[in-house]
């Protein structure tokens, strides 16, 4: 038996365009040789489909969309079969009614050969709102290649049950414990996984357990893509206890390739016995010690493993993955963003440059009369470095005229915070016209750390259809352009079709203090703690959920503490009104973060 891995970027809800790619995937998967095809987890309509799942027609048009998969693999590939993921109505009249599945299509038919136990409720995920969790593990018995083949299949979290490593997991079964008795051959799992921080090395590390338990090679097929705020990473591999990965495809695009079973080491049931490999303690592994850990033992065909990138391109990369799909999937062919001189616009304008390729990013430039001669020449010496086309629409009449409507109903003219938030919003009523106008879409270059403590304005820098650098922390921007400016960037700036010489994002921008300059000499730190100070202090209420108290008892100036996590609060329902943003960290702002707007004040509880 050879296994084929198809590594797919689906349009979620596109079922006909989704089989069709999977079609295509058995094609060159036959090419390769193999006689079995893996896709990922609910790779009929692409994850996560969400209140799609509802919709009664498209239920009944994926069995129509099975059937002509299987007469089309009937007609042109007899001899292949494919796993893929499809939403199995139960027959229940309650919801949730559908099983989060997996069916085997072959010549002329197809049969559900497994259903996923545990079903993620954090974070991003709610499938406990359209699946229920199935009891028995799932075996699918083949015969291929002269012997009878027992495959172990489990999906996605299926896979998660290593608390010690993941720092948790979800109350309920074992299916990889399950699967126990049955000595399986091979355990298959079938993943949607989206990218994060060291999360390449912790799904490897998931696999090595579960191959060291097992005795068994372990086949991992992840999503590719970036569907809305979630960017899938790819890198499917197959674990051997023994040999370590043995096969690893790419980060961040479509692949298929072909693996044979016959060619690893396999382990014994008895190497459950044996002590696994050095694994990463969790997912939040340090980017410095986010390395492949279980690739330890190379596998001799080389040919079958394409590196990881290092944190920060992969970070990259995801970002221009993220943007790239978030456009051609929503109808853009083209962007466009306000380029104000500074390290935000700069790294978005990279980003896009990357992502949809120079000639279809546009900078509009929108001095007041506190902006710098600098600030404008650096904006304009990044456009060029980048091949942007710019134009310049200077805001002083803008404001001067809303100066003359407003006085007469503030009995005088507006000053201090609004007559600057006036300065954004002029900004952002004159992007959104452009944007409207010529059909592009509207970047927002707004970080994290503004947005988590409200640092932005509504109607102003926030406009947009999509946040590029939403889950970046300031002081990420920073070391992202850093790294984009130095020689160990090169190889990838040329791969994106960026110069691969020189600077590019510009020394005198990534230097300069941060400021919005909406007032004479007026800087981020005016309003804010530095960056270096503020962003620590964030992840820690942001990702760990933590208090001030325990900041506090850290060493973290009480004021301090409390005055961050006031401003978190405050800005609130700002950020129930942004732009999606691309998700990269542990828990972003967006769909994964549920806080209430209108609440009890928790800064009083906590002082009293």
């Amino acid at each position: 038996m050879r296994l084929a891995l198809a590594q797919l970027n689906p349009l979620v809800g596109d079922l006909a365009g989704n089989g069709a790619r999977i079609l295509a995937a058995c094609h060159q998967a036959a090419a390769q040789g193999a006689s079995l095809v893996l896709t990922p987890e609910l790779s009929l309509w692409g994850y996560p489909p969400r209140d799609l799942l509802l919709r009664p027609s498209l239920i009944a048009q994926q069995s129509v969309v099975l059937q002509q998969l299987a007469d089309a693999l009937a007609a042109e590939l007899p001899q292949l079969a494919v796993l893929v993921g499809i939403a199995e109505p139960n027959g229940a009249a309650a919801l949730p009614n559908l099983f989060n599945a997996v069916a085997l299509v072959e010549a002329g038919s197809w049969r559900v050969v497994a259903r996923k136990r545990l079903l993620p409720t954090y974070d991003v995920f709610d499938e406990q709102r359209y699946f229920c969790a199935a009891r028995e593990p799932s075996l699918l018995e083949l015969e291929q290649g002269g012997r009878r083949w027992r495959l172990g299949l489990t999906i996605c979290e299926d896979l998660w049950v290593e608390e010690e490593l993941q720092g948790h997991r979800l109350a309920g079964a074992d299916p990889v414990a399950e699967l126990l008795p049955h000595h399986v051959d091979l355990l298959l799992n079938l993943s949607a996984s989206p990218f994060g921080q060291a999360k390449v090395a912790l799904r490897q590390s998931l696999a090595l357990r579960a191959a060291t338990r097992l005795g068994c090679p372990v086949v991992y097929v992840n999503q590719v893509g970036g569907n809305d705020e979630l960017v899938f990473d790819g890198a499917s591999f197959v674990m051997d206890a023994s040999s370590g990965v043995v096969c690893q495809l790419a980060c961040g695009r479509e692949q298929v390739l072909a693996w044979d079973p016959a060619s690893c080491r396999q382990a014994s049931p008895a190497s459950s016995k044996k002590e696994p490999q050095k694994e990463p303690h969790s997912q939040h592994t340090s980017d410095s010690t986010a390395t492949n850990a279980a690739t330890s033992t190379p596998h001799p065909n080389a040919l079958l493993i394409t590196p990881v990138p290092e944190p920060l391109e992969q970070l990259f990369r995801t970002l221009v993955l993220g943007l790239g799909d978030y456009a051609r999937k929503c109808g853009f062919d083209a962007a466009l963003l306000g380029l104000s001189g500074g390290i935000d616009s700069a790294l978005v304008a990279v980003i896009a440059a990357a992502a949809l390729g120079a000639e279809r990013v546009q900078g509009l430039l929108m001095p007041s009369p506190w902006s710098s001669e600098g600030s404008l020449r650096d904006a304009q010496t990044l456009a060029a470095r980048l091949g942007l086309a710019t134009q310049i629409a200077p805001i002083a009449p803008l404001m001067a005229g809303f100066d003359a409507a407003l006085t007469p109903v503030l009995d005088g003219p507006p000053a201090g915070l609004s007559a600057e938030n006036l300065q954004s919003r002029i900004r952002g009523t004159l992007l959104m016209a452009v944007a409207n106008q010529q059909g592009q879409l509207l970047l927002s270059t707004g970080n994290k750390s503004e947005l988590a403590v409200g640092y932005c304005t509504l109607y102003g820098d926030m406009n947009g259809g999509l946040a590029v650098i939403g889950d970046l922390y300031k002081t990420t921007v920073f070391a992202l352009c850093a790294w984009l400016d130095s020689p160990a960037a090169g190889p990838c700036r040329r791969a994106l079709g960026l110069p691969a010489d020189g600077e590019l994002v510009g020394h005198a921008i990534r230097e300069k203090p941060p400021s919005a300059e909406l007032r004479p000499d007026q800087r981020d730190s005016d309003s804010l703690p530095d960056y270096a100070v503020l962003d620590p202090i964030l992840r820690r209420y942001i990702e760990a959920l933590q208090s001030p108290e325990e900041l506090i008892a850290d060493g973290t100036p009480a004021e301090l503490a409390h005055r961050v996590m006031a401003l978190l609060r405050r800005a609130e329902f700002k950020r129930r009104q942004a732009p999606p943003l691309l998700k990269v960290v542990s828990r972003s702002f967006g769909s994964g973060w549920r806080m209430p707007i209108a609440a009890a004040n928790l800064e009083e509880h906590l002082r009293s």
